[in-house]
């Protein structure tokens, strides 16, 4: 290995550090108390909001996947995390905009607190990595595309699960009996 590894370590740790532990925390509260989450996000951002879902559900909160056949109607006071690393990709914010119209709050997670994603927002995870875009005053990165806002954001919504299992208490042994046992 050429030091692939290290190059990406060497990326993310400080793009991860500078996430804001206030919004972190903030996301947390707010996200927890919704009666049910809706996740949604295109493309690998996509993917982090499945993930985030999973992790969610493990918790036990009722959690749902824009787009899925199971997923059910959204209502007035559920919430909907939307990860766009550019908080403009047209399906997300169309998401978002549906869902801010049905009285649901909406979780932005971005790389741009100025994007119309999060200005949509009532709360709003700054990411503060390169995207696709490499727009000025995004951390540089010599990884494809946006893989550096993809693992920020991963971690970042990491953390807001660790910080509802901990208000929660809950352990390790309670999310583990949620996780699937047909497998």
């Amino acid at each position: 290995m050429a030091g692939y590894l290290e190059a990406i370590l060497a990326e993310v740790e400080p793009a991860a550090r500078a996430v804001d532990e206030g919004q972190i925390a903030a996301f947390a509260r707010d996200l927890a108390a919704a009666p049910r989450v809706f996740a949604t996000g295109e493309g690998r951002s996509g993917l982090m909001a499945r993930a985030f879902a999973m992790r969610l559900m493990h918790l036990g909160l009722t959690v749902y996947v824009v787009g899925e056949t199971t997923t059910p109607a959204l209502a007035a006071g559920d919430a909907l995390v939307a990860v766009s690393g550019s908080g403009t990709t047209a399906g997300t914010l169309r998401v978002a905009q549906q869902a801010r119209g049905l009285g649901a709050a909406v979780f932005a997670v971005t790389t741009d607190p100025a994007s119309a994603l999060a200005a949509l927002a009532a709360h709003t995870l700054v990411i503060p990595a390169a995207t696709k875009w490499r727009r000025a005053g995004e951390a540089a990165s010599r990884q494809p595309l946006g893989s550096l806002f993809d693992q920020c954001s991963h971690l970042a919504l990491d953390a807001v699960c660790l910080a509802i299992a901990e208000h929660e208490g809950l352990s390790n042994e309670a999310a583990r009996r949620r996780h699937s046992n047909v497998e």
